[in-house]
C-alpha cells in the first residue's frame, strides 16, 4: 500500500487533488444536495470539514471536471454548464465592531466582483451591492449564481461573551443574508455551514425555506471520516498503531445516521503516531467553561443530558441552553432518538474519549485552586488505584478538600454548591479516561459510580453528612448487596463509601470493603 500525503490544515480542493493527498470521496453528498434541492444549512463543530466540502462544492459548480475524475461525481454531472460562484467566508481574523464587519463584507464583495468579472454600482448600502452582484452575474454568465457561505457565524460566536457586541454583528450579518430571500431568481443554490445554529428569526429574516440537514440521517457522514473510509482511503497509515484504541479515542460523532471521526484528530494521529486530544486543544471556548461553572453543572450528568429537538435547535444571543450549547460545539452527540407522540426526543452522549477526558480535565482544573496540585494528584490518584492503596486514595482527597484555602471558598460561588465535592471527586476519574459508569444499575438499586480498572471493580456511594462520618455509604453498598451484579466475573469489587461533610467542606468518612477473589 502506498502511502500518501497527509492533508492536515488544506482546506482547498484543487490542492488535495493536485497534490494526490489522502482524499475521502464526498461528492455523492455533493451531487445529492446539488440536483435535489436549493437552500440548504448546516452545523457542524469546528474542524470538521466544512470548508473543504464547500470548497468542493464551487469547483463542481464552476465545473472543474479534471479535478473530479475518478471520484463518485464524475459521469453524473454535466460538465458543459458553469456557474457563476459567490463565496463568503468570515474563517479569517476576528472582528469586535459593527463597522469592522461591514468593511469586511464590503471587501467581500469586492472580492466576488473582481473574481467573476461583473460591475456594478458603488454607491450602494451592503444589501445593494449583495443584489447587485447576484443580478449581475446571473446577466452576464446566463445562469444562475451558486451562493456559498462559509463560518456564517462566527463574527456573532467571537463576541458572545459580550452580548452587546454580539448583537451587533447579528444585525450586521442579518443585513447581508436577507438578501437572499429577495434574490431567489438570480440564485441557484445556496449553501450555509458554521458552527452553532442560530434561530431562523433572529438571524435569517425571512429565509425560512433553508433545509437544515444538521441533523439529517441522510447528512450524518457529510463531514468527517466513517470507519469504511479509515479502513479503506487511510489504510496505509494503520500499521502499528490499535486500531480499537484509534475507535475509542476519536471516533462516535454521530448526527442519527453514520458515526464520523473527527478528520483533525485522524490526521495529526497519523502524522504523529501518538493519542493526544488534538482537536480539543485547538481552542475550546473559555465562554463553554465559563457557563458550565456559573451555571453550577452536575459534572456526573454531562455526558447523558436529555433533549428534545427543538431545544436541541434553540440558541441565541440571550438563550443558550447548556444542551444546545455542548451539542452545537461538539461536546456531545447524539445517542439514541426516541418519537413520543410525534415529539423527538434525543439522549446525548460524549462522542469519544477524547473529548470525555479532556473535559473533565478542563473544568476541573477550573473547578481547583491550585492547578499545580490538581496535576500531581491526578497522576497519583492513577498511581494509587494501580497499587490499590486505598489508604492512599483516603489521604489524597482529604488532604486535597482540607487544602481548599478560606479565601477561595469565599470568592467562589462553586465551592459553596452542595454537588462540587461528588463533582470533583467523580472528575478526577474522568479526566484519567477511566471507564466509568454512573447510577449503575442493578436489581436493588442504583451505584452511584461504578469504576472498571486493572481488572477490578471498584463500586462508589456517596453520602453528604453534617458533620462526622456515619458510615451509611458503605452500609447502603452492603445492604443493597450492590457487588451481586460483578461477582460472576471473578475479579475483586472493592466498596468504598465517601461521606462528605456539609459543615467542615470536606472528606470525613472513606470506608472500603474488598469482596471477590483476592479479598
Amino acid at each position: 500500500m502506498t502511502r500518501k500525503k497527509l492533508p492536515i490544515g488544506i482546506q482547498t480542493f484543487r490542492e488535495i487533488r493536485e497534490d494526490d493527498c489522502y482524499y475521502v470521496d464526498k461528492t455523492a453528498f455533493a451531487l445529492k444536495l446539488a440536483t435535489e434541492g436549493k437552500y440548504y444549512f448546516l452545523s457542524r463543530p469546528r474542524r470538521f470539514g466544512k470548508s473543504l466540502f464547500l470548497d468542493t462544492l464551487a469547483e463542481l459548480f464552476v465545473g472543474n471536471e479534471v479535478l473530479f475524475q475518478g471520484l463518485y461525481c464524475h459521469d453524473k454531472w454535466d460538465w458543459n454548464r458553469q456557474y457563476p460562484v459567490i463565496r463568503i467566508s468570515f474563517a479569517e481574523g476576528v472582528l469586535h465592531t459593527r463597522e469592522a464587519l461591514d468593511k469586511r463584507i464590503l471587501d467581500i464583495l469586492r472580492i466576488n466582483r473582481e473574481s467573476l468579472g461583473v460591475d456594478g454600482p458603488q454607491d450602494l448600502d451592503i444589501a445593494g451591492l449583495f443584489g447587485e452582484l447576484l443580478r449581475q452575474s446571473h446577466q452576464k454568465y446566463g445562469q444562475r449564481a451558486v451562493v456559498l457561505i462559509d463560518e456564517y457565524d462566527k463574527p456573532i460566536l467571537d463576541n458572545i461573551t459580550n452580548p452587546d457586541i454580539a448583537r451587533q454583528m447579528r444585525d450586521g450579518l442579518r443585513n447581508l443574508y436577507s438578501v437572499i430571500k429577495g434574490q431567489d431568481a438570480h440564485i441557484r443554490f445556496a449553501f450555509l455551514t458554521g458552527v452553532s445554529k442560530f434561530s431562523k428569526v433572529s438571524l435569517f429574516s425571512g429565509l425560512n425555506n433553508l433545509q437544515d440537514i444538521t441533523v439529517d440521517k441522510r447528512y450524518s457522514a457529510v463531514c468527517g471520516y466513517t470507519e469504511i473510509d479509515v479502513d479503506t482511503v487511510f489504510a496505509p497509515e494503520l500499521q502499528g498503531l490499535d486500531r480499537s484504541k484509534i475507535r475509542d479515542w476519536y471516533n462516535g460523532y454521530n448526527w442519527l445516521g453514520e458515526a464520523v471521526y473527527n478528520p483533525f484528530d485522524l490526521l495529526l494521529l497519523f502524522d504523529t503516531r501518538e493519542f493526544k486530544p488534538y482537536w480539543f486543544e485547538t481552542g475550546t471556548p473559555t465562554f463553554l467553561i465559563d457557563i458550565l461553572t456559573e451555571r453550577l453543572a452536575w459534572l456526573p450528568e454531562l455526558g447523558r443530558l436529555e433533549s428534545d429537538a427543538e431545544l436541541l435547535s434553540t440558541f441565541d444571543i440571550d438563550d443558550m441552553p447548556t444542551e444546545a450549547l455542548m451539542f452545537q460545539a461538539g461536546y456531545l452527540t447524539i445517542d439514541r432518538e426516541e418519537n413520543l407522540g410525534d415529539a423527538y426526543f434525543y439522549r446525548l452522549r460524549f462522542p469519544n474519549r477524547e473529548v470525555y477526558q479532556s473535559l473533565y480535565g478542563r473544568l476541573l482544573r477550573t473547578w481547583t485552586p491550585d492547578a499545580q496540585a490538581e496535576v500531581r494528584n491526578r497522576k497519583s490518584l492513577y498511581r494509587l488505584l494501580q497499587n490499590n492503596d486505598f489508604e492512599g486514595l483516603q489521604n489524597l482527597f482529604t488532604a486535597f478538600y482540607a487544602g481548599i484555602p478560606h479565601d477561595w471558598y469565599r470568592n467562589n460561588p462553586i465551592v459553596q454548591y452542595e454537588g462540587y465535592y461528588a463533582s470533583v471527586f467523580y472528575s478526577y476519574f474522568a479526566a484519567l479516561g477511566l471507564n466509568i459508569i454512573l447510577e449503575d444499575a442493578t436489581n436493588h438499586g442504583r451505584i452511584d459510580m461504578t469504576v472498571h480498572f486493572n481488572e477490578q471493580i471498584y463500586l462508589f456511594e456517596f453520602k453528604v453528612v453534617e458533620l462526622v462520618p456515619e458510615g451509611k455509604a458503605l452500609r447502603q453498598l452492603k445492604d443493597k448487596n450492590y457487588a451481586e451484579k460483578y461477582q460472576a466475573e471473578g475479579v475483586p469489587i472493592h466498596l468504598i463509601g465517601v461521606e462528605f461533610s456539609k459543615e467542615s467542606r470536606t472528606v470525613v468518612g472513606f470506608d472500603i470493603e474488598t469482596q471477590g477473589e483476592g479479598a
